[in-house]
């Protein structure tokens, strides 16, 4: 029996911190900054959790009714948390205030738990015991939890289904504490439809979670959405209109298939093309493989390295019907190689060098990914960059978020690059910015042939910066502190308000 018991509590503390993991995830992926948004979900639980537990000395009778009682609620709330707050995010403008409200009620439900259970237990074991082995158990469930979550649960499950298992447990240690417990309760039976009647609904809930993702995404997406995932590091959404694909990450529209040639083409050849010297290239993000189809434009290119941090994105990009194409199957190129890993530790880790680097990572929209724009990052790259070569990174928006952009140029030029800031229009995006750095830059004398957009004589207008976007004072972004996520964050609010 005693073993039992404490596996409950094992149970009990990894349901608790799974739907702690959910919230935060999915704050930081709908709102973006995770550190804010993991830092007030774990400060606003843990407050409510004492509350919860302060609260359970008022509870004097009739402890293992409650206790089952408490289970039921727990995972009733906890385990459709993450559809609520999709729906919330989807259909209203109050998804905050309804996460906020979310994780104070499951805080404080599970901070009734554990005291209660222990009061419990209390004539069974010895006082010392007792406390030894709930604490142990306890953090032991939250061990497992934190590990199953990004390798297991989230990659294989999704948020919603995650949840509601999660929930479904809570409802199974309800039930079989009625059983544990039966001598101690007036009204099992009672109890046990209650527990019957929630593991139903939250059946119903798992079979319907399909649906659930569905809804959300249709109300978030102004197309049919015809694939979404969640991965370690993302949550990644791909949605057609007629022939248009776009691919969204964290909700961040990163193409659109009618004009992504635009991005792409300004991207890759204003710098490859003045280095018809060049052999080695390197792709740092730029998963979906775009860039890289532009690099195999160059047949005096002979290796081609992208490093792209999720695997489900390459792999998508590699095998799926309908998204390969876009990028005329470069991964199965032979002069290609893909590799997934974290970008910054992994270039930390090489000796060798490459002609040409395009860093194509997503817009600085947290401090994990604003990491990859701070002068930490850049002189590292500058090591790897030959001493003639050059690099490409994708810079923002200078019209949308100006302040970003400069502060980005600003970052290149303080790890010692030179570098050549241009922009250039694409249509789903507005102007977007790029900035080639190096030691020496010409326009090149000619592009390679089959561009469906940039001419030699366009290139210069590329350079050419309106009133409107021309260079404004910005800090460097620096890895201690990255000023850089807090101008993007206020740029954009602004721009939605």
């Amino acid at each position: 029996m005693a073993v039992v018991l404490f596996l409950s509590v094992l149970l009990i503390a990894a349901c608790g911190l799974i739907y702690e993991l959910i919230a935060g995830t999915l704050a930081s992926y709908l709102l973006g900054d995770s550190v804010l948004q993991f830092s007030t979900v774990i400060g606003t639980y843990l407050f409510a959790m004492g509350l919860g537990s302060a609260a359970s000395r008022y509870l004097g009778r009739s402890l293992v009714a409650r206790f089952v009682q408490i289970e039921l609620l727990v995972g009733l709330v906890g385990g459709f948390s993450s559809s609520v707050l999709f729906l919330a995010f989807a259909y209203t403008r109050s998804f905050e205030l309804a996460m906020y409200l979310m994780v104070v009620a499951i805080g404080v439900l599970v901070g009734l738990e554990i005291p209660l259970l222990m009061r419990i237990l209390e004539g069974r074991f010895k006082l010392r015991d007792l406390v030894s082995h709930v604490l142990t158990f306890d953090y032991l469930g939250a061990l497992a939890a934190s590990i199953a979550f990004p390798i297991w649960l989230v990659p294989k499950l999704g948020l919603v289904r995650a949840a509601i298992l999660f929930g479904m447990i809570n409802a199974a240690v309800a039930l079989w504490s009625t059983f544990l417990f039966k001598d101690e309760l007036r009204s099992h039976w009672t109890l046990r439809a209650m527990c019957a009647a929630a593991l139903i609904a939250l059946g119903a809930g798992m079979v319907a979670s399909n649906w659930i993702s569905s809804a959300a995404d249709t109300q978030l997406f102004a197309d049919e959405v015809i694939f979404q995932r969640e991965t370690r590091y993302q949550r990644i959404v791909i949605t057609r209109w007629k022939d248009d694909l776009r691919l969204f990450l964290n909700a961040h529209l990163q193409f659109s298939s009618r004009d992504e040639y635009r991005y792409h083409e300004a991207l890759v050849h204003p710098g490859l093309s003045s280095l018809p010297w060049a052999r080695r290239a390197l792709v740092l993000g730029g998963g979906d493989g775009l860039a890289v189809r532009e690099l195999l434009k160059y047949p005096n290119l002979q290796s081609i390295t992208l490093v792209d941090l999720d695997p489900e994105m390459t792999k998508l990009f590699t095998e799926n019907p309908l998204l390969a194409p876009l990028n005329d199957h470069s991964f199965r190129n032979p002069r290609v190689h893909v590799i997934n890993a974290d970008a910054f530790a992994w270039l930390d880790n090489q000796t060798e060098s490459w002609d040409f680097v395009v860093v194509d990572f997503p817009d600085p929209t947290s401090y994990s990914l604003g990491k990859l724009y701070t002068t930490a990052f850049y002189r590292l790259l500058r090591k790897r960059v030959s001493e003639n070569g050059l690099t490409v990174i994708q810079s923002t928006s200078p019209m949308f978020s100006r302040q970003s952009y400069w502060c980005i140029v600003k970052t290149l030029q303080q790890a010692g690059f030179h570098t050549w800031p241009y922009h250039v229009y694409v249509p789903s995006f507005g102007e977007w910015g790029f900035t080639l750095a190096g030691n020496a830059w010409e326009p090149p004398p000619s592009l390679p042939p089959g561009l469906r957009f940039l001419t030699v004589s366009q290139i210069p207008e590329l350079f050419d910066f309106p009133e409107d976007m021309k260079p404004v004072e910005a800090e460097v972004n620096r890895l201690n502190d990255q000023i850089l996520v807090r101008y993007y964050e206020k740029e954009w609010k602004d721009i939605a308000r």
